[in-house]
């Protein structure tokens, strides 16, 4: 109860000053001489929001991602952050996005990764992770002077490229979930003019994930040990993505993510005949492993050589959640427009 009214004074504040925001863009609209202009401000995006725009027909956004999940902790089901031993998640991601027509980009983001622990055997080499297709749909586009933000609405599907069982005495071996998941997401983009006349930009995403279930044998990401045969069930997610990205110079831009993650219980059931030696009829094993949820901040500051160049670095941070891991994510991205 009490992380959830953390999470309740979180959005709060989210909401009072994107309130307070849409004063001040509908009083600086009054007046907007000397104002930092649209055309002078140079963004690559935050380092977790995807952006409500789309690409104009022809165009071409690429963007790798390079990350590193340091695992300092892991918070049980009441919130309280217990000691683990130490890892590394070494990833990379690439969004791969071209514009078929103005208000319709469809896109690919392939994924790779490494893990790296200290209480067993590390991952054998780089492996591929799971790959995702998407198209977004552009609903409304913001006008200078005007309160209508730009608007989308985007699906993904994640096919299962990634190993996730059968990973015998390397389970660090695991990159993928092995279910097809389909994502539902709506984004949103307006600006805002500060009294200083700098801009900032926002962004208020949200999305819900819906994953098929995962036929599982032997070691796998899902905890079960090398006698285990069944199935398991991951949970949806619901995801919530607040973005702010100051325009310090035209190159130069601060920027600050607030999310909020929350998974349903994921469900296994099989046999372990491992649990019963001699037995004809294997051990039956049925689990839940509970719900788990986040609170996260991911600030990064961006470089942009041009209007199509950039550069970003930032690092993201779990210091709330149950049932989750807590974790920073030092991040580097390229963000290139064409």
């Amino acid at each position: 109860m009490r992380y959830w009214k953390t999470i309740q004074k979180v959005f709060a504040v989210v909401a009072v000053l994107s309130a307070g925001l849409a004063r001040t863009q509908v009083a600086c609209a009054q007046s907007s001489s000397g104002r930092q202009s649209l055309d002078d401000a140079w963004w690559t995006g935050p380092m977790l929001a995807p952006s409500a725009a789309t690409l104009p027909q022809g165009h071409f956004l690429i963007e790798p991602y390079l990350y590193d999940v340091i695992q300092q902790g892991q918070y049980d089901r009441n919130g309280v952050k217990r000691t683990v031993p130490e890892s590394n998640g070494f990833g990379s991601l690439t969004y791969i996005n071209y514009g078929l027509i103005d208000k319709l980009t469809i896109g690919l983001i392939p994924t790779f990764g490494y893990n790296r622990v200290s209480d067993g055997p590390s991952s054998s080499s780089v492996g591929m992770g799971d790959v995702t297709v998407q198209g977004q749909y552009r609903l409304t586009k913001f006008h200078e002077g005007h309160r209508i933000p730009t608007m989308s609405v985007a699906v993904q599907e994640t096919f299962p490229a990634g190993k996730y069982d059968q990973l015998g005495k390397r389970p660090s071996n695991g990159l993928g979930s092995g279910a097809y998941t389909t994502t539902l997401a709506f984004y949103s983009q307006t600006y805002f003019w500060l009294p200083n006349r700098g801009i900032l930009r926002m962004r208020l995403n949200v999305s819900q994930s819906i994953p098929s279930g995962v036929n599982v044998k032997g070691v796998s990401v899902y905890g079960t040990d090398d006698a285990f045969q069944g199935h398991a069930r991951p949970g949806g997610t619901s995801f919530v993505d607040a973005s702010w990205e100051y325009s310090l110079t035209r190159s130069w831009v601060l920027a600050l993510d607030a999310t909020y993650r929350y998974q349903n219980s994921t469900h296994i059931i099989g046999h372990d005949a491992a649990a019963s030696p001699g037995v004809l009829s294997p051990a039956k094993i049925e689990l839940d492993t509970g719900y788990n949820d986040a609170i996260g901040f991911a600030p990064a500051v961006e470089y942009s050589w041009n209007s199509k160049v950039g550069v970003l670095l930032g690092a993201r941070v779990i210091p709330i959640g149950r049932n989750t891991a807590a974790t920073i994510t030092p991040a580097i991205a390229i963000n290139i427009v064409r």
